[in-house]
């Protein structure tokens, strides 16, 4: 069923604070999840809430945290999150970030104590919107076999860039390191369609279309994938002093409690290194180049990165977003969770 997006991110608004949240994180979470369904990415949107709303509501999250900003060096600084929602956590990082960049060029500021933020390209559109390049990254429960293994060892672990271009030309990525987000399996489980056999394994370790089936996640490209996903655990985990690969808290296992998530960004301001007008007038000839390259057999266009996302959110403005029926039938009723997340494994029903 397609909805305005205003009219979604206003009804998952309402959920999360009627589950408890404050008003104005609320809104913030909302917001972060309505960008992702928008951009087609439905597995970091609404079908999320429900979600949430459990964690929120058993007091897995602080309601009223006290986030604590600590400048640890010229360009550097780390914000405690007081397992406060990840989103606005990751998004006033992010802020803080861009401000010490135009200050300083370049800015790293890492989040700690954390819970899980969601689509990562709402925090680097953050940084393009302000004419900066932004690199963002995060760590995630165990839900990846390593190169070679049988066994979930590193979460899907995702990094995002943005970088501006002319006017409002910009590239927004965003990917998990794992061949597909775990939010996708969740997605197809949604709609009860299949998978194809290079997402995940069953717990046999042999590859499986099921989405019911599934026991791990395959990394992307192989050992380069796995070689990835360990630098963003050790970038936004073990930089900042928080567990690491299987020692990351499940997002199901006990939803009573904090889950001391990290995530870091990086902001460059381009002006350190070179003209901004050359910077961003050679970002948007890049776009238009790519376009323009002569496309495969199969293929009607070549697009640059991020584009197909950049093109759904367009239609989704223009027509409304598809949201799976049951998700928009819970957000539109007065229950507030049905209790089916707290201490379930990731990957069962």
């Amino acid at each position: 069923m397609k909805v305005n997006y205003d009219e979604l991110k206003d009804l998952m608004a309402q959920k999360l604070t009627n589950a408890g949240l404050k008003p104005a994180h609320a809104e913030t979470v909302a917001d972060v999840l309505a960008h992702a369904d928008a951009r087609g990415i439905h597995s970091h949107g609404a079908m999320r809430v429900e979600y949430y709303a459990e964690r929120i509501a058993k007091g897995g999250v602080t309601i009223d945290p006290k986030f604590t900003f600590t400048k640890t060096g010229t360009g550097t600084a780390v914000l405690d999150a007081d397992n406060g929602v990840g989103h606005v956590a990751a998004k006033e990082a992010m802020e803080q970030a861009i401000e010490i960049a135009r200050e300083n060029g370049t800015a790293v500021v890492g989040i700690r104590r954390m819970g899980h933020s969601g689509a990562l390209s709402y925090y680097v559109q953050q940084a393009a919107e302000a004419g900066m390049v932004g690199i963002s990254m995060c760590q995630s429960d165990p839900m990846v076999v390593p190169f070679g293994g049988a066994e979930p060892y590193f979460g899907t672990n995702p990094i995002a860039f943005g970088a501006p271009g002319k006017a409002d030309d910009k590239i927004i990525i965003d990917m998990a390191t794992s061949i597909q987000a775990w939010g996708k399996i969740l997605h197809a489980r949604s709609k009860n369609e299949s998978i194809p056999d290079t997402w995940a394994v069953d717990k046999d370790g042999i590859p499986t279309t099921d989405p019911f089936k599934v026991n791990a996640l395959l990394p992307i490209a192989g050992p380069k994938g796995y070689g990835l996903m360990m630098m963003i655990d050790i970038l936004s985990g073990v930089l900042l002093g928080l567990p690491f690969g299987k020692h990351v808290s499940s997002m199901y296992h006990d939803l009573t409690a904090g889950r001391e998530l990290g995530q870091l960004h990086i902001v460059i301001d381009p002006g350190a290194f070179t003209s901004t007008d050359l910077f961003r007038e050679s970002i948007s000839s890049m776009m238009k180049e790519l376009n323009e390259v002569k496309p495969a057999p199969g293929f009607d266009q070549v697009l640059y990165p991020g584009q197909d996302a950049l093109m759904k959110e367009q239609e989704s403005m223009k027509n409304g977003i598809e949201i799976v029926d049951d998700i928009l039938e819970y957000l539109r009723s007065d229950v507030i969770h049905n209790n089916q997340y707290d201490h379930k494994d990731p990957f069962a029903k």
